[in-house]
């Protein structure tokens, strides 16, 4: 099958969605299929499409269902389409109908969609390996916080928690992504001059993030929205426990009785649930052990079966 697969992030991009496209074009081509990944459909005959992103890629699903409109096509729900777009722009809702398949990437992720579109969808966990070696610091609790620096990512969250950890002088967190705006780089470097402890470290490779994640204590995951961090599925592989926001997305990746989470925007119980992962041997040991049973769902074999069967759904 001759597939183009769409994600609006380009080749140079960083971004989880163009992740997600270079790892599902791989694993499609793995199973026999032709795949064709680009920004934009550019209108070459394909036996199926594949967007990622239902408001962003919206003109491109609107062409080729009028050109093919026997041809199966995926939309992919990313964060911002799942927990605000589908809410409030017609460009996504329209998607959503002209699909003849929805993807979501948790299973909390389906209770957003409208009633009607829950039987097309289906749940596709992302995957991730990580090979790099297993080494915490022996003197600092390290807390990894990797993403890119924007609006829906609360990313300043776990350094303003520092000023409620002032008695923890061996806490240590690392920040890894990019500042998409001005802003949010002098904010950076403001919370790192306030406080050594914090350190940004700006845009980094994928692979010295994981390197960095791998050498960490703990995983701090403070987002507004998330479509399915695949952060967390790298946290997994590495066995670094998480401390997630409270919101549908993470709750849906790591679990509804998962006790790592903290009410999103309060740095006073994101600090609480640091401190006690630093201090409490038998919390932070369950932690791992729960992080690390979540660990099958984010297997790189487990993804490429569910893609499997999403492309027989239309080959049968």
């Amino acid at each position: 099958m001759k597939i183009a697969l769409l994600t609006p992030a380009g080749a140079r991009s960083r971004s989880g969605n163009r992740h997600t496209a270079v790892r599902w074009a791989a694993m499609l081509r793995a199973l026999g299929h032709k795949v064709r990944v680009s920004v934009s459909w550019d209108g070459q005959p394909a036996d199926a499409m594949i967007a990622l992103h239902a408001r962003r890629s919206h003109a491109s699903i609107v062409q080729f269902r009028e050109r093919f409109p026997d041809s199966p096509l995926v939309v992919v729900l990313t964060g911002t389409d799942l927990y605000r777009d589908i809410h409030r722009d017609r460009d996504a809702q329209a998607s959503l109908a002209l699909a003849d398949r929805l993807v979501v990437l948790q299973e909390m992720g389906r209770l957003e969609l409208p009633a009607r579109f829950r039987r097309k969808t289906r749940v596709i966990y992302q995957s991730a390996e990580v090979h790099a070696s297993r080494k915490p610091p022996s003197r600092r609790f390290r807390v990894a916080v990797i993403g890119h620096l924007r609006e829906e990512k609360d990313p300043f969250r776990t350094a303003l928690a520092l000023a409620h950890l002032r008695d923890l002088p061996e806490l240590e967190i690392v920040q890894l992504g990019e500042a998409l705006s001005p802003e949010m780089a002098r904010e950076a470097r403001r919370l790192m001059r306030a406080d050594p402890r914090y350190r940004w470290l700006g845009n980094v490779p994928h692979w010295t993030a994981l390197r960095w994640l791998s050498r960490s204590r703990v995983l701090v995951v403070s987002s507004k929205m998330e479509g399915g961090a695949n952060v967390i599925c790298e946290a997994a592989a590495a066995g670094v426990p998480v401390i997630a926001s409270r919101v549908s997305g993470n709750i849906g990746m790591l679990g509804r009785g998962y006790p790592g989470y903290y009410a999103l925007a309060d740095q006073r119980a994101l600090a609480r649930k640091i401190r006690r992962a630093a201090s409490d041997a038998l919390y932070y040991a369950r932690l791992k052990r729960l992080i690390a049973a979540r660990r099958a769902l984010f297997l790189p074999e487990t993804e490429r079966r569910g893609l499997k069967r999403l492309i027989a759904e239309f080959e049968s």
